[in-house]
Protein backbone atom coordinates (compact mmCIF):
# COMPACT_ATOMS: atom_id res chain seq x y z
CA UNK A 1 0.00 0.00 0.00
CA UNK A 2 1.49 3.43 -0.79
CA UNK A 3 1.49 5.86 1.63
CA UNK A 4 -1.24 8.00 2.84
CA UNK A 5 -0.46 12.04 2.85
CA UNK A 6 -2.81 12.26 6.02
CA UNK A 7 -3.56 15.96 6.50
CA UNK A 8 -5.68 17.86 9.18
CA UNK A 9 -5.75 18.42 12.92
CA UNK A 10 -5.61 14.32 13.81
CA UNK A 11 -2.07 12.79 11.81
CA UNK A 12 1.29 12.28 12.44
CA UNK A 13 2.72 12.23 16.05
CA UNK A 14 0.64 13.07 19.35
CA UNK A 15 2.86 12.36 22.43
CA UNK A 16 0.79 11.51 25.22
CA UNK A 17 2.31 13.54 28.46
CA UNK A 18 3.18 12.08 31.46
CA UNK A 19 2.25 13.96 35.13
CA UNK A 20 6.07 14.55 36.22
CA UNK A 21 5.92 14.83 40.48
CA UNK A 22 8.52 15.96 42.81
CA UNK A 23 10.03 13.85 45.35
CA UNK A 24 6.76 14.51 47.95
CA UNK A 25 4.76 13.45 45.11
CA UNK A 26 3.18 17.00 43.75
CA UNK A 27 2.57 17.62 40.91
CA UNK A 28 5.58 19.24 39.21
CA UNK A 29 4.17 21.69 36.64
CA UNK A 30 7.48 23.11 35.54
CA UNK A 31 9.11 19.91 34.69
CA UNK A 32 5.98 19.13 32.79
CA UNK A 33 6.47 22.77 30.90
CA UNK A 34 10.23 21.42 29.90
CA UNK A 35 8.12 18.35 28.40
CA UNK A 36 6.23 19.99 26.28
CA UNK A 37 9.31 22.16 24.81
CA UNK A 38 11.17 19.22 24.68
CA UNK A 39 8.59 16.69 22.38
CA UNK A 40 8.31 20.04 20.58
CA UNK A 41 11.87 20.21 19.66
CA UNK A 42 11.32 16.69 18.91
CA UNK A 43 8.45 17.76 16.06
CA UNK A 44 5.53 15.95 17.72
CA UNK A 45 1.92 17.48 15.66
CA UNK A 46 -0.11 17.22 19.12
CA UNK A 47 -0.32 16.89 22.67
CA UNK A 48 -2.91 14.18 24.45
CA UNK A 49 -3.05 15.15 28.45
CA UNK A 50 -4.92 13.18 30.87
CA UNK A 51 -4.62 9.88 29.30
CA UNK A 52 -3.03 6.57 30.59
CA UNK A 53 0.39 7.45 30.80
CA UNK A 54 0.14 10.63 32.49
CA UNK A 55 -1.89 8.56 35.65
CA UNK A 56 -4.89 10.23 35.57
CA UNK A 57 -6.13 7.70 37.50
CA UNK A 58 -3.80 8.74 40.45
CA UNK A 59 -4.59 12.08 40.16
CA UNK A 60 -7.51 14.03 42.20
CA UNK A 61 -9.98 16.07 40.31
CA UNK A 62 -8.51 19.31 40.96
CA UNK A 63 -5.02 18.03 40.13
CA UNK A 64 -6.61 17.05 36.65
CA UNK A 65 -8.06 20.81 35.62
CA UNK A 66 -4.80 22.25 37.19
CA UNK A 67 -2.70 19.78 34.74
CA UNK A 68 -5.08 20.12 31.70
CA UNK A 69 -5.12 23.91 32.20
CA UNK A 70 -0.98 23.64 32.80
CA UNK A 71 -0.60 21.59 29.66
CA UNK A 72 -2.91 24.26 27.26
CA UNK A 73 -1.05 27.19 29.03
CA UNK A 74 2.73 25.87 28.08
CA UNK A 75 1.85 24.42 24.61
CA UNK A 76 -0.15 28.11 24.17
CA UNK A 77 -1.63 27.02 20.40
CA UNK A 78 1.19 25.50 19.01
CA UNK A 79 -0.36 22.20 18.25
CA UNK A 80 -3.61 20.71 18.91
CA UNK A 81 -4.26 19.30 22.63
CA UNK A 82 -6.41 16.36 23.21
CA UNK A 83 -7.76 16.13 26.26
CA UNK A 84 -8.31 12.19 27.97
CA UNK A 85 -12.16 12.37 29.57
CA UNK A 86 -13.08 8.97 30.08
CA UNK A 87 -15.65 7.84 32.99
CA UNK A 88 -17.41 5.29 34.02
CA UNK A 89 -20.44 7.13 34.46
CA UNK A 90 -21.79 8.76 31.24
CA UNK A 91 -22.66 12.33 33.32
CA UNK A 92 -19.06 12.10 34.45
CA UNK A 93 -17.44 11.55 31.20
CA UNK A 94 -19.82 14.54 29.42
CA UNK A 95 -18.77 17.02 32.62
CA UNK A 96 -14.77 16.15 31.65
CA UNK A 97 -15.48 16.79 28.18
CA UNK A 98 -17.20 20.11 28.84
CA UNK A 99 -14.68 21.23 30.60
CA UNK A 100 -12.14 19.84 28.35
CA UNK A 101 -13.50 22.50 25.69
CA UNK A 102 -13.81 24.96 27.65
CA UNK A 103 -10.09 24.74 29.09
CA UNK A 104 -9.52 25.12 25.42
CA UNK A 105 -8.41 21.00 23.99
CA UNK A 106 -8.91 20.40 20.68
CA UNK A 107 -10.67 17.50 21.20
CA UNK A 108 -11.06 14.45 23.81
CA UNK A 109 -10.14 10.57 24.17
CA UNK A 110 -12.83 8.68 25.39
CA UNK A 111 -12.44 4.44 26.37
CA UNK A 112 -15.93 2.87 26.44
CA UNK A 113 -16.56 2.64 30.25
CA UNK A 114 -16.61 -0.22 32.03
CA UNK A 115 -19.87 -1.67 33.40
CA UNK A 116 -21.52 -5.00 34.44
CA UNK A 117 -23.15 -6.23 31.04
CA UNK A 118 -21.46 -4.31 28.51
CA UNK A 119 -22.31 -4.72 24.39
CA UNK A 120 -21.75 -3.01 21.39
CA UNK A 121 -25.14 -0.97 21.77
CA UNK A 122 -24.47 0.47 24.95
CA UNK A 123 -20.70 1.37 23.49
CA UNK A 124 -21.92 2.56 20.13
CA UNK A 125 -24.94 4.59 22.48
CA UNK A 126 -22.02 6.23 25.51
CA UNK A 127 -20.29 8.09 21.82
CA UNK A 128 -23.55 9.18 20.53
CA UNK A 129 -25.20 10.47 23.88
CA UNK A 130 -21.57 12.53 24.54
CA UNK A 131 -21.50 13.52 20.99
CA UNK A 132 -25.13 15.33 21.36
CA UNK A 133 -24.20 16.65 24.85
CA UNK A 134 -21.01 18.48 23.71
CA UNK A 135 -19.65 19.36 20.03
CA UNK A 136 -15.66 18.38 20.51
CA UNK A 137 -14.54 15.90 18.20
CA UNK A 138 -13.67 12.85 20.42
CA UNK A 139 -11.05 10.30 19.43
CA UNK A 140 -12.26 6.68 20.93
CA UNK A 141 -10.20 4.97 22.55
CA UNK A 142 -9.57 0.90 21.81
CA UNK A 143 -7.81 0.21 24.62
CA UNK A 144 -9.30 -2.73 26.18
CA UNK A 145 -6.97 -3.10 29.55
CA UNK A 146 -8.66 0.02 30.38
CA UNK A 147 -12.15 -0.03 29.09
CA UNK A 148 -12.33 -3.83 29.37
CA UNK A 149 -14.40 -4.25 26.42
CA UNK A 150 -12.23 -5.20 23.23
CA UNK A 151 -14.22 -3.63 20.46
CA UNK A 152 -14.84 -5.18 16.92
CA UNK A 153 -14.09 -3.62 13.71
CA UNK A 154 -16.93 -3.33 12.70
CA UNK A 155 -18.10 -1.59 15.79
CA UNK A 156 -15.49 1.08 15.46
CA UNK A 157 -16.76 1.46 11.98
CA UNK A 158 -20.37 1.91 12.77
CA UNK A 159 -19.89 4.77 15.65
CA UNK A 160 -17.79 6.48 12.88
CA UNK A 161 -20.71 6.32 10.73
CA UNK A 162 -23.19 7.25 13.00
CA UNK A 163 -21.58 9.52 15.55
CA UNK A 164 -19.72 12.00 12.52
CA UNK A 165 -17.72 13.79 16.12
CA UNK A 166 -15.83 10.43 16.44
CA UNK A 167 -14.66 9.39 13.41
CA UNK A 168 -10.79 8.86 15.47
CA UNK A 169 -9.35 6.24 16.67
CA UNK A 170 -6.58 4.86 19.22
CA UNK A 171 -6.26 1.65 18.28
CA UNK A 172 -4.20 -0.10 20.82
CA UNK A 173 -6.28 -3.54 20.59
CA UNK A 174 -3.53 -5.99 18.95
CA UNK A 175 -2.98 -6.83 16.45
CA UNK A 176 -3.14 -3.01 15.76
CA UNK A 177 -1.79 -3.61 11.67
CA UNK A 178 -5.01 -6.09 10.92
CA UNK A 179 -7.55 -4.41 12.73
CA UNK A 180 -6.40 -0.97 10.98
CA UNK A 181 -7.11 -2.55 7.57
CA UNK A 182 -10.66 -3.70 8.81
CA UNK A 183 -11.68 -0.86 10.27
CA UNK A 184 -10.66 1.09 7.04
CA UNK A 185 -12.45 -1.39 4.73
CA UNK A 186 -15.33 -1.65 7.05
CA UNK A 187 -15.93 1.69 7.18
CA UNK A 188 -15.80 2.86 3.24
CA UNK A 189 -17.46 5.72 2.25
CA UNK A 190 -16.38 7.83 5.53
CA UNK A 191 -12.80 9.18 6.63
CA UNK A 192 -11.28 8.11 9.80
CA UNK A 193 -8.25 8.76 10.72
CA UNK A 194 -6.51 5.50 12.91
CA UNK A 195 -3.22 6.02 15.55
CA UNK A 196 -1.42 3.62 16.91
CA UNK A 197 -0.74 3.38 20.43
CA UNK A 198 1.58 0.68 22.66
CA UNK A 199 4.56 2.42 22.62
CA UNK A 200 4.91 2.43 18.82
CA UNK A 201 5.91 -0.55 18.74
CA UNK A 202 3.69 -1.68 15.64
CA UNK A 203 3.76 2.11 13.69
CA UNK A 204 5.71 1.27 10.35
CA UNK A 205 3.04 -1.75 10.08
CA UNK A 206 0.27 0.80 11.04
CA UNK A 207 1.08 3.10 8.54
CA UNK A 208 1.83 0.14 5.60
CA UNK A 209 -1.94 -0.62 7.08
CA UNK A 210 -3.18 3.14 6.38
CA UNK A 211 -2.89 4.89 9.97
CA UNK A 212 -2.60 8.21 10.09
CA UNK A 213 0.30 8.27 12.85
CA UNK A 214 1.06 7.21 16.13
CA UNK A 215 -0.56 8.62 19.72
CA UNK A 216 1.93 7.05 22.54
CA UNK A 217 3.81 7.91 25.45
CA UNK A 218 7.23 7.14 23.97
CA UNK A 219 10.09 9.41 25.56
CA UNK A 220 11.98 9.58 22.24
CA UNK A 221 9.19 10.99 19.67
CA UNK A 222 11.81 12.45 17.44
CA UNK A 223 11.81 8.77 16.32
CA UNK A 224 8.24 8.20 15.36
CA UNK A 225 8.34 11.32 13.69
CA UNK A 226 10.90 10.43 11.46
CA UNK A 227 9.67 7.29 10.57
CA UNK A 228 6.08 9.05 9.92
CA UNK A 229 7.36 11.84 7.95
CA UNK A 230 9.69 9.04 5.66
CA UNK A 231 6.83 6.84 4.90
CA UNK A 232 4.66 9.88 4.00
CA UNK A 233 7.83 11.32 1.30
CA UNK A 234 7.54 7.25 -0.01
CA UNK A 235 10.77 6.46 1.48
CA UNK A 236 9.74 3.55 2.95
CA UNK A 237 12.78 1.32 2.67
CA UNK A 238 14.19 4.11 4.73
CA UNK A 239 11.22 4.80 7.54
CA UNK A 240 11.71 1.09 7.88
CA UNK A 241 15.76 1.29 8.79
CA UNK A 242 14.63 4.16 11.19
CA UNK A 243 11.72 2.06 12.74
CA UNK A 244 13.92 -1.20 12.98
CA UNK A 245 16.55 0.31 14.69
CA UNK A 246 14.36 1.85 17.20
CA UNK A 247 12.08 -1.35 18.04
CA UNK A 248 14.54 -2.18 20.40
CA UNK A 249 14.26 0.59 22.57
CA UNK A 250 10.15 0.55 21.86
CA UNK A 251 10.37 -2.79 23.11
CA UNK A 252 12.23 -2.51 26.63
CA UNK A 253 9.99 0.94 27.25
CA UNK A 254 6.72 -0.66 26.87
CA UNK A 255 7.00 -3.14 29.96
CA UNK A 256 4.25 -3.95 31.49
CA UNK A 257 3.75 -2.61 34.73
CA UNK A 258 7.28 -0.99 34.99
CA UNK A 259 6.57 1.35 31.50
CA UNK A 260 5.76 4.26 32.77
CA UNK A 261 8.54 4.21 35.23
CA UNK A 262 10.95 3.09 32.37
CA UNK A 263 9.69 6.53 30.38
CA UNK A 264 10.14 9.15 33.14
CA UNK A 265 13.75 8.04 33.68
CA UNK A 266 14.20 8.01 30.47
CA UNK A 267 12.83 11.85 30.25
CA UNK A 268 14.73 12.17 33.36
CA UNK A 269 18.42 11.87 31.56
CA UNK A 270 16.88 13.82 28.55
CA UNK A 271 16.82 16.63 31.51
CA UNK A 272 13.01 17.38 30.88
CA UNK A 273 12.14 16.11 34.45
CA UNK A 274 14.04 16.21 37.89
CA UNK A 275 12.61 13.58 39.08
CA UNK A 276 11.61 10.54 37.82
CA UNK A 277 8.90 9.17 40.35
CA UNK A 278 5.23 7.84 39.67
CA UNK A 279 2.34 7.47 42.30
CA UNK A 280 1.81 4.22 44.59
CA UNK A 281 0.92 1.92 43.79
CA UNK A 282 3.40 1.65 40.37
CA UNK A 283 6.29 0.10 39.47
CA UNK A 284 9.59 1.13 40.34
CA UNK A 285 13.02 0.12 39.00
CA UNK A 286 15.82 -2.13 40.34
CA UNK A 287 19.17 -1.65 39.30
CA UNK A 288 18.84 -4.71 37.03
CA UNK A 289 16.60 -3.20 34.87
CA UNK A 290 18.76 0.34 34.82
CA UNK A 291 21.66 -1.43 33.68
CA UNK A 292 19.24 -2.88 30.87
CA UNK A 293 17.99 0.69 30.40
CA UNK A 294 22.09 1.67 29.86
CA UNK A 295 22.91 -0.75 27.20
CA UNK A 296 19.15 -0.31 25.68
CA UNK A 297 19.60 3.77 25.29
CA UNK A 298 23.45 3.11 24.05
CA UNK A 299 22.66 0.60 21.18
CA UNK A 300 20.13 2.79 20.04
CA UNK A 301 22.41 5.76 19.98
CA UNK A 302 19.97 7.49 22.36
CA UNK A 303 22.24 7.64 25.50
Amino acid sequence: MPPTAFGGVFSGVFSVLPTPFDPTGEIDLAGLARVIDLFLSDGVNGFTALGVTSEVARLTEPERDRVLDAVLASVNGRVPVVAGTTADGLRTCIEYTRRAKSAGAAAVMISPPRMPKINSDAVAKHFSDVAAAVDLPIIVQDYPPISGYAMEPSLLARIARDVPAARTIKLEDPPTPFKTSRILAESAGVTIAIFGGLGGVFLLEELMAGAAGAMTGFAFPAILVKVVTLFRAGKIDEAADAFYAAVPLMRFEFQEGIGMAIRKEALRRRGAIAHAGIRAPGGTLDETTRRALDRVLAWTGQA
